[in-house]
């Protein structure tokens, strides 16, 4: 997965026709840097949902797959209690699955995202870095953007959660996907993109301009990411706008 992800970022910026110097901090960091910045930090959040529905052991009836396969009866009881426990396995403890919100259109995040790739690498490859610096230094002047990663310590919880990030689409988010300021005021969702190989997850594209005006500046107090995505799936994280000013600039 690491080298899909190497190759999709290489064949994307290997276009660019000039280098960037390269930046004297980022290429610094140590892995726990970048996870800080990745996952808890002014521009990266995690949103953890954990399940204790499966805390304590309790017998396991049969599944719905099973019943399927075997041609077994059961009855109404036994199809409704524990089904979808006995289709995956039961787990007998709480699970949490991650979800990474992370701002792709903040320098920082960038920064972590070059950083890991260069740490991920074996073996130096060389004019990566460079490429890596054209990743930090891209124009998102425009937009806002909003990526979306999922990981979990058991596969058959985050399973559910990737598929309903690969089965969306802008038209099925558009009206519960928003960002919100303190004063309440939303803006919905423009573009939506699933996950694909380059490993950054899904993205989730707003105008950064409205009626002529930044929708967010320095005195919108804080940020709200809320998106329902499919059943069950609510994220709703926050970002605090005075955290997000970098050299008195408000880096987003």
């Amino acid at each position: 997965m690491k080298n899909l992800a190497f190759k999709f970022i290489l064949i994307a910026f290997t276009a660019c026709a000039a280098l960037a110097q390269t930046s004297s901090t980022w290429v610094d960091w140590s892995k726990s840097d970048v996870d800080k910045m990745l996952n808890r930090s002014a521009w990266g959040q995690t949103q953890t949902d954990t399940d204790t529905s499966e805390m304590f052991f309790t017998p396991t009836n049969l599944g719905t797959a099973t019943i399927a396969q075997t041609g077994m009866r059961a009855s109404n009881d036994q199809r409704n209690v524990n089904n979808s426990r006995a289709d995956r396995g039961a787990t007998n403890q709480a699970v949490s699955v991650n979800y990474r919100v992370r701002l792709l259109s903040a320098k920082p995040i960038r920064e972590a995202i070059s950083r890991n790739v260069l740490l991920t690498r074996e073996a130096p490859v060389e004019g990566l870095e460079d490429m890596m610096q054209l990743f930090v230094n891209r124009d998102f002047s425009q937009f806002i953007v909003v990526i979306v990663g999922v990981d979990s310590t058991d596969g058959r919880f985050s399973g559910p959660a990737l598929q309903a990030l690969g089965s969306s689409t802008t038209d099925t988010l558009k009206n519960m996907t928003y960002l919100e300021r303190n004063d309440g005021k939303r803006l919905y969702l423009m573009d939506y993109r699933a996950p694909q190989p380059d490993g950054l997850g899904a993205k989730f594209s707003f105008p950064r301009i409205v009626d002529g005006k930044p929708f967010v500046t320095a005195e919108s107090g804080t940020l709200r990411f809320f998106s329902e995505v499919g059943s069950g799936i609510k994220l709703n994280v926050k970002y605090k706008i005075s955290d997000m000013m970098v050299d008195g600039k408000l880096e987003l």
